[in-house]
């Protein structure tokens, strides 16, 4: 991933920043990544600082650092259109692809093991219910978004591949306000179980030795994001319950999946 020529197969539909699909090193069998390139990102009036590429190789490295390892490899790099993030890839294409911990259903049918968190409905105006699993990942997940301030936890984002969940789209977190915006409402003022505890110990003793001006988050971090990443876990440890909507900022991303 690090010096690997990247072959660019085509452009991901629908994404708003340049997201292309790659092969690395053979352009017709090497592995595949996405590529981020910063010369492609839009720019947002809410995250002026940085880049968005940055940003995801920052919740690479805390996913990394509290034990979630729930991120895809991530780095920066330089590629053909410029420096940006290339991500592993992870899953098939197409009818192979993954498929996501979030799921569309009718009312009435809600199968064990899934919380709906969203009423919808259908083109024809029949009801619906957006639903996430009850497992135990999937709320690893929801604290790791809290710590990461995620403003765009969509279901398409986290998916399991080969029994292990993941998750991808990062490039809108960090934000030293809170703005946290998922679909993974469903364990909102619970308590957090000792497995996420512990992830939160391990995460705030290992950024109490990162310099908030030397350190790899730095460079893709203000000091004050980083010092709110630290009030963040702190404020978990503190009150050690999942937290719930505010109403001061939308709760659940458009569109949610």
């Amino acid at each position: 991933m690090q010096r690997a020529e990247l072959h660019i197969l085509g452009r991901v539909a629908g994404a708003s920043n340049t997201t292309l699909l790659t092969r690395l090193d053979a352009a017709g069998t090497g592995p595949l990544a996405i590529y981020k390139p910063i010369s492609g990102e839009r720019p947002l009036w809410d995250f002026p600082d940085g880049s968005l590429a940055g940003r995801e190789r920052a919740a690479y490295v805390i996913s990394e650092l509290g034990g979630w390892h729930m991120v895809p490899r991530t780095i920066l790099r330089d590629g053909p259109l410029g420096r940006g993030m290339v991500q592993e890839w992870l899953g098939g294409l197409g009818e192979d692809a993954p498929e996501s911990v979030v799921h569309v259903i009718r009312p009435g049918s809600l199968a064990t093991g899934l919380i709906p968190v969203l009423r919808a409905v259908d083109d024809d105006g029949g009801p619906l219910l957006v639903a996430h699993e009850d497992a135990p990942d999937v709320r690893a997940l929801a604290v790791l978004d809290v710590v990461l301030n995620n403003t765009d936890r969509k279901g398409a984002h986290a998916f399991r591949h080969e029994g292990r969940l993941y998750a991808v789209d990062h490039g809108v977190t960090f934000h030293r306000e809170p703005k946290l915006r998922t679909v993974l409402w469903g364990w909102a003022g619970e308590a957090l179980p000792d497995s996420e505890i512990h992830r939160l110990e391990t995460l705030a003793t290992r950024l109490e030795r990162v310099d908030e001006e030397s350190s790899e988050l730095a460079e893709h971090l203000t000091v004050r994001e980083v010092r709110a990443l630290r009030a963040r876990v702190a404020a978990l440890l503190a009150e050690r319950h999942h937290p719930a909507p505010a109403g001061e900022w939308p709760a659940i991303p458009w569109p949610p999946l």
